[in-house]
């Protein structure tokens, strides 16, 4: 998210998130001796301002086990680069509790960077379940879940309830208001992000697992990717550009990008994730009070996002691991996790939070967005997914400007990923 909210409401916060964190247990003694102390937890750039208020409540009750918060790049990329090079670090890394994104875990574990956890210290039982694993690795524990994260389909209603339309609920639907609706009001058709970065190959394995596709198993040792699925997922979205109802300028679309395209109205419908609604719906948006949230379509009906969202994990080499896992605790309490929702505007892991009236008020898509989460699919897991990402996003992108078929660059893909998994 790329807006501020009051600096005002902060000691609001503050009081809130301590009254809850007391009711959590927050002070109850537990763990070996000497594993507790200051710790340093590090995270992409925290761009709404929350995480301060947060942490700053933990360290006025824990005298002695202060955080400091270290904030890396906005971009993945480049926080991804800084956490690998401070963990190579071994004894001298300077991160104790890292803010990882989703599909790192894997890496991280195999890697050894990261230690296991004891799930029994966390709230696990209390999240939605799909979120959970994304934080195992080889059957064990190794983060947890802080902020998930789901596809939505965002969409015109005016122009939809106009043509007296509903939301489209398969492809087949949405090619045909994309290819018919949409220029009758001067709209493109379809987009999401299909530059060739990470988020190209979100898009693509929601398209293939929306397919009945796969792309890795067993842990990354198994390629899966060659199949009927994966042919028909790349095949909708080769498909678009081909025909017209995806926009050649949507090839260069990142979040940020797809969000600005729909927000001027240029956009009948936009694959992105929920602050993409929030932005949208915001004041002075074009759009504003015009839009709606469906799950993404398949096939045959509701398809399959992929997970979003970051884990809370621990450094092999963290200095006071006991503490690490009690901040972690308290990141994911009830009170907390309520202040990363409407602090933060990010999805929060905790269920019950998705069925509160009172934030459905404030955040109306998170009916469609407990849905989403529940019906969603992690990443391929692998202990090298940096590769696998960029293997995915090249040969998608070379078959999405035209340059290979979706059958070709499905063998394709398979030879690669293959080379990559030995």
């Amino acid at each position: 998210m790329r807006w501020t909210r009051a600096a005002g409401r902060g000691l609001l916060v503050l009081l809130v998130v301590l009254t809850g964190y007391v009711a959590f247990g927050g002070g109850a003694q537990e763990g070996p001796a000497g594993g507790r102390g200051p710790l340093t937890l590090a995270t992409a750039g925290d761009l709404t301002g929350y995480l301060g208020p947060l942490l700053e409540g933990w360290n006025r009750t824990h005298p002695g086990e202060e955080v400091t918060l270290v904030e890396l790049p906005d971009s993945a990329d480049e926080t991804h680069a800084q956490m690998v090079t401070d963990l190579r670090g071994g004894e001298r890394s300077r991160f104790d509790v890292l803010n990882i994104d989703v599909n790192w875990t894997s890496e991280f574990a195999a890697a050894g960077w990261i230690r296991p956890l004891v799930p029994d210290r966390f709230p696990l039982g209390t999240f939605l379940p799909p979120v959970v694993d994304t934080a195992t690795y080889d059957g064990r524990l190794y983060a947890v879940p802080y902020v998930t994260n789901a596809g939505l389909l965002l969409y015109r209603k005016d122009v939809l309830d106009e043509e007296g339309l509903p939301p489209p609920r398969t492809w087949a639907e949405l090619e045909h208001y994309a290819e018919t609706v949409a220029p009758r009001h001067g709209l493109d058709g379809y987009a999401g992000q299909f530059l060739p970065y990470e988020g190209l190959t979100v898009n693509a394995a929601e398209a293939v697992y929306s397919a009945g596709g796969t792309i890795l198993g067993d842990e990354g040792s198994r390629v899966t990717v060659d199949s009927a699925g994966a042919r028909e997922g790349i095949g909708f979205l080769v498909r678009g550009v081909r025909e017209g109802w995806i926009p050649r300028e949507a090839l260069t679309y990142k979040e940020e990008e797809s969000k600005q395209a729909f927000q001027d109205g240029r956009l009948l419908f936009l694959r992105n994730w929920p602050y993409a609604y929030v932005v949208a719906s915001a004041e002075g948006s074009r759009v504003a009070g015009r839009i709606g949230a469906v799950p993404l379509p398949g096939p045959e009906g509701p398809g399959t996002s992929v997970l979003g969202g970051s884990n809370l994990a621990v450094s092999a080499h963290a200095r006071h691991p006991d503490t690490a896992a009690r901040l972690i605790a308290y990141l994911t309490s009830e009170p907390v996790q309520r202040q990363v929702l409407t602090r933060g505007a990010l999805p929060p892991v905790r269920a019950d939070l998705y069925e509160n009236p009172d934030l459905i008020r404030e955040f109306p898509y998170l009916p469609t967005l407990r849905k989403s989460v529940l019906a969603a699919a992690p990443r391929p897991k692998s202990p090298r997914y940096e590769q696998v990402s960029l293997a995915v996003q090249a040969v998608v992108h070379d078959a999405m400007t035209g340059h290979q078929t979706p059958e070709a660059a499905v063998r394709r893909l398979a030879r690669e990923l293959d080379a990559i998994a030995r």
